[in-house]
């Protein structure tokens, strides 16, 4: 049974978050989250950049105040922890690759019913000899009031 255009899937959201994550720019970003949110999907996505083990607090900050700031989350514990575990998740996924590296990216987040994903697109080395990886990452969260 194939699932209808705007019913919220797991898969369907990590699409989304996965779009953001690659998007070239904010123009970009801001078209992707135009066409979603009229479905009633929720994006946010957060640059980040960095010594990789430095890095890690200041992106899973980054991914919580930009999805609280866009309205992907609101202001309660369960929610940031949600994304907050989400991106752990997905830094957890490639930090092996990273170790001793700097890493560059893009994180993004999509909300959909009970589907919350966090998407990084991460750009890792030194200098300019880079490779890169995408992880993503799923919570059940509560479906969010209109």
């Amino acid at each position: 049974m194939e699932a209808r255009p705007n019913t919220p899937t797991s898969r369907r959201v990590a699409q989304a978050a996965i779009l953001m994550a690659i998007s070239e720019n904010r123009e970009e970003e801001r078209k992707l989250k135009h066409a979603q949110e009229a479905e009633g999907m929720r994006l946010a996505a957060m640059d980040f950049g960095g010594e990789a083990l430095s890095s890690i607090p200041k992106i899973i900050e980054r991914a919580v105040v930009g999805s609280k700031r866009e309205g992907v989350i609101l202001d309660s514990h369960a929610e940031e922890g949600a994304v907050a575990g989400a991106a752990h998740e997905v830094i957890s996924q490639i930090l092996g690759r990273a170790i001793g590296l700097n890493f560059g990216g893009k994180i993004g987040v999509a909300r959909m019913g009970g589907h919350l994903c966090v998407a990084g697109f991460f750009a890792i080395g030194m200098i300019n000899l880079d490779d890169v990886a995408i992880a993503v990452a799923h919570r059940a969260v509560e479906e969010m009031p209109r």
